[in-house]
């Protein structure tokens, strides 16, 4: 069977890295198998501008490379909510209830004052026809709840192994507010069983809810898909990323030049135990899932873990793959030996701007040795020059100098560069030129002020 997945996101803002795990992992998982992929915005609460957060999602998840097959929402489908509304309802499972969320709180209060789990207690079963009647024309408006069975769900996650959960402790969920919105559980599960969707695969806080919706699959006379259930993400404190979503919002790490790739491949690695090494492509790493990897406890997400990995796939990438990129940085010209040269020194993209000005720009040179300069002139070999060039001229120097080590490359890569460290000399000097190199060891004196 190839897997249909969906990922279901609430346009209630900007994604972060624990939501575009349960996208990036499903798509994964599907597209590894041949499946489909649907993405469907959960926006039948989302109110004012959903249109624009949609968007942003959707921009989201194109920069980590992620397409989908069929683009849905919720919203737009109350013809099937409705459908499953009643067949529930002719199957004798949906009640109405009339508390107010202030009643509903006094009873959990007192529930959990005499020692009792806090579990709606079906007083609305009770209620006669007279006094729903009485109650509506009191100007009550009834919100409706799925009748739950006690029998226990029981399942074999792709993550987690046998499951069993006991329904008995849950309280029977609202799935209509008093406006007549149709809530997630039942919108989720209608939305599913329309659109065939074969696998659900998301975080382990749904493991409750999944032994509601299969009782609501079953009262529907539909087969449960199958269910995969991974470790929540944490920051690296152990903290709730709802806590911190500035630091992990997709956004943010996009504009802090993070690459996309290292963020796939960091999410599809958090809680497996597995080294996190750079990945080329999507379809590569999907051939590296395995659901049954991941642990139970929560996986930790470290943005110094996730920056070092964003490097090390910078690094790796060949010119054909960031020639573009590099152009769009306004950077003229761009070549294959100048990538060669400085990749291995840049932690971001834009880095490069820097070396760049270093090879083809104008810097502040350090040329305070003036007897060093002036020696370094004279023995300057002539162009053409190859990788060779460096080490022969550094021979010249060190023969008319005596200075060894430290005492001689140092003086001449502030000289060259402006800077104490940075790409092997070797690589640079052809790319700088004889001609700016000449400039660079014999900068103008400074003008005295008037």
């Amino acid at each position: 069977m190839k897997p249909v997945v969906r990922f279901a996101p609430s346009p209630s803002g900007r994604l972060h890295v624990g939501n575009v795990r349960t996208a990036l992992i499903n798509w994964l998982y599907a597209r590894h198998r041949g499946g489909r992929t649907i993405l469907r915005f959960d926006d039948t609460a989302a109110g004012a501008d959903v249109a624009d957060r949609i968007a942003d999602i959707e921009t989201d998840l194109a920069w980590l490379g992620l397409d989908w097959d069929q683009k849905e929402r919720q919203s737009a489908r109350d013809t099937v909510h409705e459908a499953a509304l009643s067949r529930l309802r002719a199957a004798g499972r949906l009640y109405p209830c009339y508390e107010t969320a202030e009643e509903l709180a006094a009873k959990r209060e007192r529930q959990r004052a005499r020692g009792r789990p806090p579990v709606y207690d079906r007083a609305a079963l009770a209620l006669s026809d007279d006094d729903r009647q009485a109650l509506e024309a009191d100007g009550r408006r009834p919100h409706w709840r799925f009748l739950l069975e006690p029998a226990a769900a029981e399942w074999t996650d792709l993550a987690r192994g046998p499951v069993r959960v006991s329904a008995a402790t849950f309280s029977d969920p609202v799935v209509v507010r008093e406006d007549g919105t149709v809530l997630y559980a039942l919108a989720s599960v209608a939305d599913d069983m329309d659109m065939g969707v074969t696998h659900v695969i998301r975080g382990d806080d749904h493991v409750p809810n999944t032994a509601v919706q299969m009782q609501m699959i079953a009262a529907l006379g539909g087969e449960p898909p199958v269910f995969g259930h991974l470790p929540l993400i944490v920051d690296a404190d152990g903290r709730p990323l709802s806590k911190r979503l500035a630091a992990a919002a997709l956004g943010e790490l996009r504009a802090d030049g993070v690459e996309p790739m290292a963020v796939n491949v960091l999410l599809a690695g958090l809680g497996t135990g597995r080294p996190l090494a750079p990945c080329d492509s999507l379809t590569a790493l999907a051939e590296t899932l395995e659901l049954a990897a991941f642990g139970r406890n929560p996986a930790r997400f470290d943005l110094d873990q996730l920056r070092q990995l964003s490097a090390r796939t910078l690094r790796a990438m060949p010119f054909e793959e960031v020639a573009d990129r590099l152009r769009s940085l306004e950077l003229s010209p761009v070549t294959s030996e100048f990538w060669d040269a400085v990749h291995d020194n840049l932690d971001r993209l834009d880095d490069a701007a820097q070396w760049h000005a270093v090879c083809f720009g104008t810097i502040a040179p350090v040329a305070d040795d003036a007897d060093l300069m002036a020696t370094a002139t004279a023995t300057l070999p002539a162009e053409p020059w190859s990788e060779d060039a460096w080490g022969a001229w550094t021979k010249a120097v060190a023969a008319a100098t005596g200075l060894r080590g430290r005492a001689l490359y140092r003086p001449l890569r502030l000289a060259l560069t402006g800077a104490e460290h940075g790409p092997e000399l070797k690589k640079l000097l052809p790319i700088i030129g004889r001609e700016r190199v000449l400039d660079r060891l014999n900068p103008p004196a400074p003008t005295s002020p008037r």
